[in-house]
């Protein structure tokens, strides 16, 4: 890790390549691990937390926060962690309703959309 003058530790070189790729394995581990057979349909453990009621959605929104933490030590601006944020609040609040919320989760999928932000920012910058 390399730290730069504001003092925040970012992740270069091998530490950019294991940091990205635990950030797309937990993303995937919650949002698209499974599939529900004979369809399309994909989902993680996050639904699955959903079901146990009140702490699984805490549980999974932590998780959730996780990949935020991850996309920062990538480096990503303010912005980009603020509209991450926002995808994981969104996903908590709304899985947190009974029965609606897990079939919300299994659609919204926070984390896959934090990574492709994450990638999209990413590829700007030409780091991927």
């Amino acid at each position: 890790m390399k730290t730069p003058v504001g003092g925040r530790k970012l992740a270069v070189g091998p530490d950019f390549a294991a940091e990205l790729n635990e950030t797309q394995n937990l993303a995937w581990l919650l949002d698209a691990r499974w599939s529900i057979p004979f369809t399309r349909i994909r989902f993680g453990i996050d639904p699955v937390l959903g079901l146990v009621p009140g702490a699984g959605d805490i549980v999974a929104g932590v998780v959730s926060a996780y990949v935020i933490l991850k996309a920062r030590r990538l480096g990503a601006p303010k912005r980009l962690i603020w509209r991450m944020a926002a995808n994981v609040a969104i996903d908590t609040a709304f899985g947190a309703v009974p029965v609606v919320g897990v079939i919300f989760d299994i659609y919204y999928k926070a984390s896959m959309r934090n990574l492709r932000l994450l990638h999209d920012w990413l590829e700007e910058r030409g780091k991927i």
